[in-house]
Parts: structure tokens; C-alpha cells; sequence
């Protein structure tokens, strides 16, 4: 098997727009898993034991379910309900469904691990429960848990290609199409990884610079 270097040339317009569907399922998944796994920590801490329970089981049971038959729930199971989703919007949600349940355990992670003495401090002040959390609690809790955020953001961009699976029109799919198409899978399944590998590693990069300019240890 030779290199077709004119055959790379002309699918890589496909896989630069499946690229651009793998970043915009990943970016937008990420902002739901952020901000509902921090939802889904703030609900834990409810005094309410069976409230508390019953989010830990939701969470637990989403977080130890497999993607993919998450996706084919969302996608081909809740149609038959009566809600139908496309499968961009559909591959969003989940990926971001799925993450929150991981990114919840960073947030009560950096939360735990503020000292008891800010609470304490507050409670002296006596600030009202919206400036604890908003102005004192969550900033010091986030920056502490920057580089494990970040790190997700590049797991989750790994897992992207399992939306393939309801027919999201990312890197995967486009290449497994126009491999399809000429019988020639060495090129567009090549340039797969190495777009993979190109976009990992300067996320890797940017998150790096992330964390030394805002983490805390």
C-alpha cells in the first residue's frame, strides 16, 4: 500500500469539516458538563439525607453507564416518547450529560479541600449564602481544580468519535464516508489521528498555560 498524496489532498476539506463538528460537539458538550457538574455538587450538599442520596445515586448511574448506549438512549429511544432531538444537539447534551457526573466529583473534590477557616470567616461576617459561595467559596475551589478540568475537556475530545454511532458528521464519520466511497481507508483513517493528536496536544498546551497563570496548589 503507497501514500496517495492527491487523493489526501482532495478529502482534506471533508475532514476538516467533520474536525469542525468534533470541536463544536466537544467545546459545547464541555460548557454543559461544567456548568451541571456544578449543579449537581451544589445539590449534593443539600441537609435533605434522601435528597442528598438520590442526586448521588442519579450521578453515579449516568457515570457508570457506557457513552454509547447513552447516545442510542437519547437519540433513537426518547424519539418514541415524543422527543426528538437532532443528532448534533443530541450528541452535545450526552457528551455533556455524561461528563458532568465527572467534572461534579472535581468540583466537591476543590470544595473539600477549602480550609475550614473561610467558612469560619464568613460565618464571622455573617455574608449571605450567594457572596459565600459566589465571592469566596467556588473562585478558590475552581482554581484549584483548573488542570483536572482540563484534562476532561481532552478526554472528552477523545470520545468525540462515538457520536459517530447516531450519525454526527464528525472527524470519525466523515473519514469512514470518503473511505467508504473510494475503498481507500489508509488516508482519511492517517490523517484522523494525526488531526487528533494536532488538536490534543495544543489543547494540552493551552490548558497548561491555563493552569500556571490561574491554578493553585
Amino acid at each position: 500500500m503507497e501514500w496517495d498524496w492527491q487523493y489526501s489532498g482532495d478529502i482534506l476539506p471533508d475532514l476538516l469539516d467533520g474536525l469542525r463538528y468534533t470541536v463544536i460537539a466537544t467545546l459545547l458538550g464541555y460548557v454543559v458538563a461544567l456548568v451541571l457538574g456544578l449543579v449537581w455538587t451544589l445539590l449534593r450538599r443539600s441537609p435533605s439525607r434522601v435528597f442528598n442520596e438520590t442526586i448521588r445515586w442519579i450521578t453515579e448511574f449516568i457515570r457508570s453507564t457506557p457513552l454509547i448506549p447513552q447516545l442510542y438512549f437519547v437519540f433513537f429511544v426518547l424519539p418514541a416518547w415524543g422527543l426528538t432531538i437532532g443528532s448534533l444537539t443530541a450528541g452535545i447534551i450526552t457528551l455533556g450529560v455524561h461528563y458532568s457526573t465527572y467534572t461534579a466529583e472535581v468540583y466537591r473534590a476543590g470544595i473539600s479541600d477549602i480550609p475550614r477557616g473561610q467558612w469560619e470567616a464568613c460565618t464571622a461576617l455573617n455574608l449571605p449564602r450567594s457572596r459565600v459561595w459566589l465571592d469566596v467559596i467556588l473562585p478558590q475551589a475552581i482554581r484549584r481544580v483548573i488542570p483536572t478540568l482540563g484534562n476532561y475537556l481532552i478526554a472528552m475530545f477523545k470520545d468525540s468519535p462515538m457520536l459517530m454511532a447516531i450519525n454526527v458528521a464528525e472527524l470519525l464519520f466523515m473519514a469512514n464516508k470518503v473511505g467508504s466511497q473510494t475503498l481507500q481507508f489508509l488516508e482519511p483513517m492517517t490523517m484522523v489521528g494525526l488531526l487528533f493528536v494536532i488538536v490534543s496536544v495544543i489543547s494540552s498546551i493551552l490548558v497548561r498555560r491555563l493552569e500556571r497563570r490561574y491554578a493553585t496548589t
